[in-house]
């Protein structure tokens, strides 16, 4: 996994999503959107195994989870984060597994949606093919949002402003500034436990706050 903490190694803006773009995606029922998404080989070339996006979404969704990419396990179960990682998110968010994996309460939307494979210092960064492509028609689907959480360094140099993310810790840290309902998280990967060792603060002081938002976008 890549670790939680540090400078982004790259950067990836969204494109705005326009009325017309919106207005285009919405006329799209979002299982043709789905099935369509599913489907996708535009990096099947630079991948180490055959496609297979993972992805889940649903009308109805009120809390948003960008994460990174799948790791292998998830590649090979097709679940979002059905791994380790998962099992820690889970936790820091206070949320049983039907609700996590019920996509008329909570979608997942990596930034990278198939396994990009190994680097030499863990998974390789998601493919930059991904977001532009399929984020704005996904997010123009689900109008019911209510709370995005953008976990690890990728998603919040996409959905951040540069001046909030001079690194991780610094965007999570400074969580109650971020804009329009984003909450940065750290990536829940192994090293986050060292990383939580070293910053306490965030089981004591930024956890509570999450869980509490988590909970009143659910409505509970």
């Amino acid at each position: 996994m890549n670790p939680p903490n540090g400078l982004v190694k790259h950067e990836l803006r969204l494109p705005t999503i326009v009325p017309d773009a919106i207005s285009a995606a919405m006329s799209e029922p979002l299982e043709a959107l789905l099935d369509r998404l599913r489907a996708c080989s535009r990096c099947a070339d630079s991948l180490p195994h055959a496609p297979r996006p993972i992805v889940q979404a649903g009308r109805g969704a009120r809390i948003l989870i960008v994460g990174q990419a799948p790791g292998s396990r998830v590649h090979a179960s097709g679940m979002a984060w059905d791994d380790d990682s998962g099992d820690r998110l889970r936790s820091w968010l206070a949320l049983d597994h039907d609700t996590f994996y019920d996509p008329e309460q909570v979608a997942l939307v990596p930034m990278g949606l198939c396994y990009p494979g190994k680097g030499n210092g863990g998974d390789l960064p998601p493919r930059r093919e991904c977001a532009p492509l399929w984020h704005a028609p996904l997010l123009a689907q689900m109008e019911n949002l209510k709370l995005t959480l953008l976990v690890g360094q990728y998603a919040q140099a996409a959905y951040l402003p540069r001046a909030m993310r001079p690194s991780l810790t610094a965007a999570v840290r400074a969580h109650a500034q971020a804009p329009q309902d984003r909450f940065p998280l750290p990536h829940p990967a192994w090293r986050s436990r060292l990383w939580m060792a070293r910053h306490p603060w965030f089981e004591a002081e930024v956890l509570p706050v999450l869980q509490a938002k988590v909970a009143q976008a659910l409505g509970r």
